[in-house]
């Protein structure tokens, strides 16, 4: 049987135009918006763009890049439903891939997973803040609780958009099944199903263009930013993973294990762990991130982010966290993660804890925050992003597995970063030492 064409489809569907979209090394999405007329043609061969336009590590006398959409990934836009949005693949113009693409790294690392029978799936948990449309205070005056979190009279000012979103996420087929008023104000998260770590990175950054496009509709401004504000809680994007076989059996239950957990699962908990620093570098990408993970107490009371790198059971206070007997949850990574690079690098350091058959050590009851664990115990997550990249260009495990190419040309771009950061004159420096 013949597959249905895109223009096809466009027609059943009332489709007039696609946005072939690809994701940077930076997390920023890029896209074509093409017209169903010429829908088929572009899926064919690719839509052109600029390499150098974007965040890749080309320069303007490289040729174009070509990016092929996954039509399996096709989501209708709720909200807009005469415009469809398809992840899409970056080639070079002799068709070869471009190994930098964020999204091919997550492939290549779960074409490995699968080579050893393991299925990846995850589910993330994206905190973002609602803002007004100028994005320089919390949207909702009335927003001022110190413990905020779970407050229903400010989860339901905001009713409108947090429903949109969520009719939204059930018309795409996600199953979507709470949100919530998160720890800061103006803070919100909200939660779907867990799938394949591909697809759960394809509607991670699907959310993120939703959330902000829906929050833009009702003059609001949606930011995913680690630490928009010093006295609140960051936003920070958890990650759930278990790992099945070909059976659909999950490997990391085992009711006869600690905590119902299986030996497989607690070798991928200690491969993360011990490349946790170099794991940074993508959970926590951006200069800000640093400003989450080291915060001092909130006007909550609790920054809700680890700085150490250690394990627990049903604890919030561990950069993993064992909360079921079927999965675990890093919490290192934040809102500026990039969707496809954090859990490529996650699920890389885990299959380094398999395949060494990694041992995490006994797992931490402690309240990290009151009373955290001595330095000689646990390894301290970094205290900057130019740690982290010196973590990473030093590792020897992360970089084979998500490929050379691709780690030093994310390591020269995010070098720069910092060196243009640093090149700033901040208001804090003025006043500290201008009369020194």
């Amino acid at each position: 049987m013949t597959q249905e064409t895109l223009s096809q489809l466009a027609t059943e569907k009332g489709i007039r135009y696609f946005l072939i979209s690809f994701t940077d090394l930076f997390g920023v999405q890029r896209s074509k918006l093409v017209p169903a007329s010429s829908i088929d043609t572009m899926a064919e061969s690719g839509a052109g763009f600029a390499g150098f336009a974007a965040w890749l590590d080309l320069t303007p006398a490289d040729p174009d890049i070509l990016a092929i959409p996954d039509r399996d990934r096709l989501f209708q836009l709720p909200w807009q439903s005469d415009i469809a949005w398809m992840p899409a693949d970056i080639y070079t113009s002799d068709g070869d891939p471009l190994l930098q693409t964020p999204r091919l790294v997550l492939k290549r690392v779960l074409a490995e997973a699968k080579a050893q029978g393991y299925q990846v799936k995850t589910g993330v948990e994206c905190e973002y803040f609602l803002l007004t449309s100028q994005g320089d205070q919390i949207a909702d005056g009335f927003d001022q609780q110190s413990k905020p979190c779970y407050d229903q009279q400010a989860l339901m000012r905001r009713y409108e958009v947090i429903r949109e979103i969520c009719d939204g996420m059930q018309v795409l087929g996600w199953n979507p099944y709470q949100n919530d008023h998160e720890d800061a104000n103006g803070q919100f998260e909200m939660n779907w199903d867990y799938a394949d770590a591909l697809t759960t990175a394809d509607r991670h950054t699907f959310f993120k263009y939703m959330v902000k496009s829906i929050a833009e509709k009702h003059g609001l401004r949606a930011t995913f930013m680690p630490k928009p504000f010093q006295h609140l809680t960051g936003n920070g994007c958890h990650v759930h993973i278990s790992v099945w076989n070909d059976d659909n059996k999950n490997l990391f239950c085992d009711p006869q294990g600690e905590l119902g957990l299986s030996n497989l699962a607690y070798q991928f908990i200690a491969g993360i762990l011990h490349s946790s620093q170099a794991l940074c570098a993508f959970s926590n990408p951006t200069i800000n991130s640093y400003k989450r993970i080291n915060a001092a107490a909130t006007a909550s009371g609790a920054t809700w982010s680890p700085n150490t790198a250690s394990y627990g059971g049903n604890n919030r206070t561990h950069a993993i966290r064992i909360p079921d007997r079927d999965r675990f949850e890093l919490r290192m990574g934040d809102g500026s993660a990039n969707p496809y690079l954090l859990q490529a690098a996650m699920i890389a350091a885990g299959l380094d804890g398999a395949s060494q058959q990694r041992d995490p050590g006994p797992r931490f009851d402690n309240n990290n925050y009151t009373d955290p664990l001595p330095l000689e115990k646990v390894k301290q997550l970094p205290g900057n992003l130019l740690d982290a990249l010196r973590y990473l260009e030093a590792d020897q495990i992360l970089i084979p597995r998500l490929g050379e190419e691709f780690v030093a040309s994310y390591l020269k771009l995010k070098q720069q970063e910092w060196q243009h950061y640093h090149q700033e004159i901040t208001p804090w420096e003025l006043t500290q030492t201008l009369d020194c």
